[in-house]
């Protein structure tokens, strides 16, 4: 009874070998090879975001990003930061005036960690955060993104 308890328990562990293509990688290669979804490998982060009240713009700045980012609250709620990025697979390396962390990156939405560094507090005003902040894509084009302002009507993407 015992040796038919662990074949069941080791078949049941059994998983697809290293480098093995499965059914999901070749729906994945399929929507990206067909455009109805873009391909995180490849996926350039410059453009405009936004979810709601909250935004992120992103500009090419050398071989990294200028990023900036608002969240508004409302009535004296919200955050205003701006600093630079730098792609890593499927992630960016965020740093916004003394307040560093990695955020998400898929090519559709910027995901930014629930639980941000003590330091990132400060560019918040009230209850304000901006942990788990998620944003879609709105715009690929560079020159709207350097558009975008934040909500005291400076440029969010300036270099300061």
């Amino acid at each position: 009874m015992r040796v038919l308890l662990l074949a069941l328990a080791l078949a049941a562990c059994e998983r697809a070998p290293s480098g093995a293509v499965t059914a999901g990688d070749k729906l994945e290669a399929a929507a990206i090879a067909r455009g109805l979804v873009s391909d995180p490998d490849r996926a350039d982060p410059v453009g405009s975001w936004a979810q709601g009240e909250d935004r992120v713009c992103v500009v090419p700045q050398g071989q990294a990003y200028r990023i900036g980012a608002a969240v508004d609250f409302g009535e004296g709620q919200g955050c205003i930061a701006s600093g630079t990025a730098e792609r890593s697979g499927a992630q960016l390396r965020v740093r916004l005036s003394g307040c560093a962390f990695k955020a998400g990156f898929d090519g559709e939405r910027i995901v930014f960690p629930p639980e941000l560094p003590a330091s990132c507090a400060r560019l918040c005003t009230g209850r304000a955060t901006l942990s788990a902040l998620a944003v879609e894509r709105l715009s690929t084009s560079a020159s709207e993104a350097a558009m975008m302002r934040a909500t005291n009507g400076r440029p969010l993407c300036a270099d300061r």
